[in-house]
């Protein structure tokens, strides 16, 4: 009986492998001719392999609380791939279930029809107008060489964002420059290659060619010699957060939008995405994409305001230690920051409550905000403790927040995990800037306190694309 079992459980697994493998080929397909973006409730297909595949169907299962194996997402994927769609994004879980629901027994070939009339928003009927956008990275810090890394897989058929240069400040030195983007003690090796152009002052990955420039300001990079033009510039170095200083760099010949990643000060718009994506000028050309923190808390705290209201909230993150920390004691312009890094506890501040009100004008008042850094590299914790207008349940309160990362305008910022023996680690990578912990959350009457998880390196770098997308005008499509 013992082998029978073993038996029959490995040839479902062999099963299941030959059906992902003939996904896999069908997903490339779709990315590289067409930049249609296969996802399974937000995780990404493209580039994934087999048993990876396979694990995402596991957590699929999970979070949608349905069963849903490839054989289930393969017929989809393939209906998927007779249609003549745009450039976009389509979560073929969110698909399976519906088809589940509303088609189930129907045959095959009303599939066809389902797919047309769910999908009939991302045909191309010559209509297709996504375009493209050079992109420059002004820095090539922690953030610099993440954002490269993202937009380089994210690249498709070439259309959309394009990253086409990198300004350092100083040195060149392409060898430890293209090393530092290959390799990451936190993320890993990059995935793909990597062709040093020395005499250049270029690199090529996995066929982008990137153009490296040395300049110590913004304004004085003539983009244009490099056949770069209308690019968004995407500032990295934390330096220039007024107005007058991100302004420099729209004096420079080829640029037309400026993004910084950190908190803009003034009247600069900060925008989280999916948050207040919408709610900005469109003759705006100086865009932030506020800080990890504030896009890690503002998607739980919005989907719990809408539905719930909140009277009055405290957020405490536990944070990663950062590269503006000291790694021995040292000076240090912020208070208790000169202390070691790798050695310490650090209470300090942030501004993630006032910068979440910047998104969400309604909670302006109503939130405090204290960090405490702690020895770890990367991935930190958001406590969000919330009064809200009424009595809920934890189930209430967990199946909100689960239902908000599985659909609707959220869902790729939200993610949710119910694993008893989930720590900081597990996260490492993970593209939502809000993770929800449901097991730990805790309610009593009006008051709940939730726990967010957020890589503040990748999940925070991933949602700053999703800005510069929105704001350069090439967004894709999505069926989420």
């Amino acid at each position: 009986m013992a082998n029978k079992k073993y038996t029959q459980e490995l040839n479902c697994w062999i099963k299941g492998e030959q059906l992902a493998a003939h996904a896999i080929s069908i997903i490339h397909r779709l990315w590289t001719e067409h930049s249609v973006e296969l996802v399974l409730f937000r995780r990404v297909l493209v580039d994934e392999g087999i048993v990876e595949i396979l694990a995402h169907h596991h957590y699929a299962s999970q979070i949608s609380q349905s069963k849903l194996r490839i054989r289930d997402t393969l017929p989809i994927i393939e209906g998927i791939a007779t249609l003549s769609l745009c450039p976009s994004t389509i979560d073929v879980g969110r698909l399976a279930l519906e088809w589940r629901k509303e088609h189930a027994g129907n045959g095959q070939s009303d599939l066809a029809s389902f797919l047309h009339t769910k999908l009939d928003a991302h045909l191309n009927n010559g209509t297709c107008s996504t375009g493209s956008r050079d992109v420059v990275l002004y820095g090539f810090g922690r953030i610099g060489r993440l954002l490269a890394r993202i937009l380089l897989a994210r690249g498709g058929a070439g259309d959309a964002l394009r990253l086409r240069a990198v300004v350092c400040r100083g040195k060149l030195d392409m060898y430890k420059r293209a090393n530092l983007l290959k390799r990451d003690s936190v993320h890993g090796l990059i995935h793909g290659h990597i062709e040093i152009l020395e005499q250049e002052e270029a690199i090529v990955v996995n066929g982008h060619y990137i153009q490296f420039i040395s300049a110590n300001t913004p304004e004085s990079v003539d983009y244009e010699q490099y056949d770069i033009h209308n690019a968004l510039v995407i500032d990295n170095t934390g330096i220039w957060r007024t107005r007058a200083d991100l302004g420099k760099h729209l004096e420079a010949r080829g640029v037309e939008r400026v993004l910084l990643t950190a908190p803009g000060k003034e009247d600069i718009p900060n925008i989280v995405y999916g948050v207040n994506t919408l709610g900005w000028n469109a003759d705006e050309h100086i865009f932030s994409a506020a800080s990890c923190t504030t896009n890690a808390i503002a998607p739980p705290l919005k989907v719990l305001n809408d539905r719930f209201g909140i009277r009055s909230g405290h957020i405490e993150t536990v944070h990663a230690y950062t590269n503006d920390q000291n790694l021995l004691d040292n000076y240090h312009k912020k208070q208790r920051r000169g202390r070691s890094a790798p050695l310490n506890m650090v209470l300090t501040e942030t501004g993630a409550a006032i910068a979440a009100a910047k998104a969400m004008p309604e909670l302006a008042g109503k939130m405090t905000s204290n960090a405490v850094r702690v020895p770890t590299p990367n991935v930190s914790l958001a406590i969000l403790s919330m009064e809200l207008e009424r009595e809920v349940s934890r189930d209430e309160i967990n199946d909100v927040l689960r239902q908000a990362s599985l659909s609707g305008p959220l869902a790729s910022q939200i993610d949710h995990t119910r694993d008893e023996d989930v720590v900081s680690s597990d996260m490492i990578g993970n593209n939502h800037p809000a993770i929800v912990d449901s097991l730990a959350t805790k309610v009593h009457a009006q008051h709940v306190v939730v726990y967010v998880w957020y890589d503040n390196e990748y999940g925070y770098s991933t949602q700053a694309t999703r800005v510069a997308r929105v704001i350069s005008g090439v967004e894709r499509p999505r069926y989420y």
